[in-house]
């Protein structure tokens, strides 16, 4: 499993016009080819309409699934510029559909390819970037009189407290990297003199927003 990668955090939509041609840029998050496939028939129902609906998608820890459509615009004009923008990103997951009503102009090859692009940056953008990170939940139970002390610690170091438990002990579960754990546990030991029991808990992921 990855430990970090970068998705969208949430569905989009931009519009952009060149040369009076509109270019509609949908964009969701996808888990397989077939939720895709899904995806696409819903839109080419919704612009049933359009002169285009131009797409890629790059899916896979390894982008094992990688697919562009140039709908009927000139071959390597529409999907792969599309593509390219979530190559470029590294963006896992996701597909994007750029929808175009033609305006009566035409652009020619390398306008197709600069229009498609932007289309797919500005849906990019709509849906917001984020990088997933790997973390592992660790438990620290303390007495009280080590409560402030953590807690000095932990801010310093811009650990974040998912929880706090209040009983006869004190229990934080704090987020620390993945790669991070075995020095983080050696630290808060040496910090705290062995005074704080420290116990790995469940893995999770962490969305960090990526400004592109």
């Amino acid at each position: 499993m990855l430990e970090q990668y970068r998705t969208i955090q949430d569905s989009g939509e931009a519009l952009i016009i060149e040369k009076k041609s509109k270019f509609i840029s949908t964009v969701y998050k996808v888990e397989t080819p077939e939720e895709a496939d899904a995806y696409m028939a819903q839109l080419r129902k919704k612009y049933y309409d359009a002169t285009h609906n131009c797409y890629a998608y790059q899916i896979g820890e390894k982008n094992e699934f990688q697919k562009a459509s140039d709908d009927g615009e000139p071959q390597g004009t529409a999907g792969k510029p599309i593509l390219e923008v979530l190559k470029g990103e590294e963006i896992k997951n996701t597909l994007i559909c750029v929808t175009r009503y033609f305006g009566g102009t035409l652009l020619g090859t390398g306008g197709l390819v600069r229009a498609y692009g932007k289309a797919a940056k500005e849906g990019l953008l709509a849906a917001g970037v984020v990088e997933k990170r790997r973390i592992k939940i660790y438990e620290l139970q303390m007495p009280y009189t080590l409560v402030g002390k953590v807690q000095y610690l932990l801010g310093e170091k811009h650990y974040v407290i998912r929880d706090s438990i209040y009983l006869e002990d004190v229990t934080f579960k704090v987020e620390v990297l993945i790669s991070e754990g075995e020095s983080f546990v050696k630290w808060m030991e040496e910090q705290t003199n062995a005074g704080v029991q420290i116990t790995p808990g469940e893995d999770d992921f962490i969305e960090v927003p990526v400004e592109l």
